[in-house]
């Protein structure tokens, strides 16, 4: 047998990935990664305090979380009391083919013989996808706080700068496509789609979805969000998201996000514990919580960075003391490189309050939401075959805050 050599101590953190065969609907999720990492681990590449991601779309295939495009259409009529001839508003939805155009169909499919509007807002989503950019305003006399219709817009075709799709237009076809008929206009203010007199309202946007609905609730009663369809544990497929976090698979489907993913991380968890005899934290992570300088795109299409996680990362913070003030402050005072090493060593294991000065200038940040970040800019969505990433190195290394900055 051969012995591999461990990671060499004078690494810091490292993120890699695993590559895996095709996981398919019915697969043990917990088994197939435990052989991962014990592959890892037999190569020496797993220790204590270690992180295993797993990308939730291969968590959820192993559950069979799909549902097709009739199926949501059917729950819409239920849960809002539509008819086939009824008409439902969807408010503020992001632009994306991927994420929302299959749910759009579901909604026009839902009301074929009735009407669906739609209200975008503008100049972009609300992850940072262009609608209709800012600069377009002065020429359609309008501003933010004004409303954009199809009228005002006339022939003029705004496309997305990355992809090149005429969203407006695509999600007006998607919709006369199922038979229904289209209402879409743009406007900042949620309230301005109540005047469309829809008989239901769905509240589409991620991030800000509740307080939208706490608006839209003051004055319309038959509004839900996506969270609240295809949500229902006694289906067969069901997400505690709902809708939020679902991708459009073959077929006419809808994956939905992974359930139950903070029991599957603690099953993970414990079985590489008890098998391996390692303490590793376990995270099911989606998209990563960063914004793309170029474009402006705030990548975060799913409602969290994560699915599910073990107890040894919730709440926990990423921070630190600030190295290179350390530095530059104590080289100033004439101390010594070795003085000045172990000084901050000794800092590091101290317990700070966030306004400390030897903190500054370094903002915490949720473990859960750096890892979840790391791992998926590790394992892109292209076809790196590498749905679990392990990252070393950065748990171990975590500071603590004092108790009353604490998040609980």
């Amino acid at each position: 047998m051969i012995t591999r050599k461990p990671l060499p101590k004078y690494l810091g953190v490292v993120a890699f990935g695993v590559k895996m065969g095709v996981i398919l609907p019915g697969d043990d999720i917990v088994k197939i990664v435990f052989d991962a990492v014990k592959k890892c681990h037999e190569d020496n590449l797993i220790d204590n305090n270690d992180i295993i991601c797993v990308k939730e779309n291969v968590v959820a295939r192993s559950q069979n979380n799909f549902v097709t495009l009739e199926y949501v259409a059917q729950e819409i009529r239920q849960k809002l009391h539509l008819s086939e001839k009824g008409h439902v508003g969807v408010l503020f939805p992001i632009v994306s083919r991927n994420r929302f155009m299959p749910i759009l169909k579901s909604i026009a499919r839902a009301t074929k013989k009735g009407m669906v509007t739609v209200q975008l807002s503008f100049p972009t989503d609300e992850v940072g996808n262009q609608t209709v950019p800012e600069s377009a305003l002065p020429d359609l006399c309008k501003t933010l706080n004004d409303k954009i219709t199809l009228i005002d817009l006339g022939d003029r075709c705004f496309l997305h700068p990355i992809t090149g799709v005429d969203y407006i237009r695509l999600y007006k076809e998607t919709i006369e496509n199922e038979g229904a008929k289209s209402d879409i206009f743009l406007c900042n203010d949620p309230r301005e789609i109540i005047r469309h007199k829809p008989e239901a309202i769905i509240i589409s946007n991620i991030h800000g979805r509740e307080k939208t609905k706490k608006e839209i609730t003051q004055l319309f009663s038959n509004c839900i969000t996506l969270q609240e369809i295809c949500n229902d544990q006694n289906h067969s497929a069901w997400s505690e998201w709902g809708l939020y976090g679902s991708n459009l698979m073959a077929e006419n489907r809808l994956k939905l996000a992974p359930r139950e993913s903070n029991k599957i991380s603690k099953q993970i968890q414990q079985k590489i514990g008890e098998e391996l005899g390692v303490k590793v934290e376990v995270i099911i992570y989606g998209d990563g919580a960063y914004k793309d300088p170029s474009t402006g795109i705030f990548e975060l299409a799913d409602p969290e960075t994560y699915f599910g996680l073990t107890d040894g990362l919730k709440d926990a913070m990423r921070a630190g003391v600030k190295y290179k003030w350390l530095v530059d402050n104590l080289h100033m005072q004439g101390k010594a490189r070795g003085h000045i090493e172990k000084e901050i060593e000794a800092r590091k294991k101290e317990l700070y309050e966030r306004d400390s000065m030897f903190m500054e200038g370094t903002t915490p940040r949720p473990m859960a939401d750096v890892v979840s970040s790391l791992a998926d800019l590790v394992s892109g969505s292209a076809d790196a075959g590498t749905p679990v990433i392990v990252v070393k190195g950065l748990f171990s290394r975590r500071y603590r805050i004092g108790h009353r900055d604490q998040k609980h």
